[in-house]
């Protein structure tokens, strides 16, 4: 049975915040917006001196029984990446667990098998314990795609899946 982490219709789905490059010395901006039920994702990548963008929300789930994220979304037909968060640290730093996956310009449910996630710091690979899928703390996507320029990416809800949904 799915598990629906956002609907982005609840008032705890719209505590979505932004981590801009700038953070390293990089001039990409983000914002987002959370309105009529969709999530809005949206700004210019610069890839000089940085090239990332982030929003990221709280969310304590136990996935454990799940294989996969499923998004429906539409987008500029630029590639982004979904992270799920589940605490784990390492060299002193959070691990990232990361996928990416498509946009068009026509709403689509795509699908990221946890088997996809690659654990990263700082956006380089690391040795890291699998994903702890009962300890979920937070949710996030990434617009990282070494492409300078503008994007846009909507949500209409996220949710974990098993193998047969």
């Amino acid at each position: 049975m799915p598990i629906t982490l956002f609907t982005f219709d609840r008032p705890d789905d719209t505590d979505w915040t932004i981590v801009n490059d700038g953070v390293m010395g990089g001039r990409s901006v983000g914002r987002v917006a959370v309105e009529g039920g969709v999530l809005r994702f949206t700004g210019t990548l610069v890839t000089q001196g940085g090239g990332f963008t982030l929003t990221r929300a709280p969310r304590r789930a136990d996935l454990t029984g799940t294989t996969a994220l499923e998004l429906r979304v539409r987008g500029s037909g630029r590639r982004f990446e979904v992270e799920l968060d589940d605490g784990t640290r390492g060299y002193g730093r959070s691990v990232s667990r990361r996928a990416s996956f498509p946009t068009t310009a026509e709403w689509t449910v795509v699908r990221v098998p946890y088997s996809a996630l690659r654990s990263t710091i700082f956006g380089r690979t690391v040795d890291a314990p699998p994903i702890d899928l009962a300890r979920i703390c937070s949710v996030g996507l990434y617009m990282a795609d070494r492409q300078d320029g503008g994007f846009v990416l909507e949500v209409d809800w996220i949710r974990a899946v098993g193998d047969r949904e």
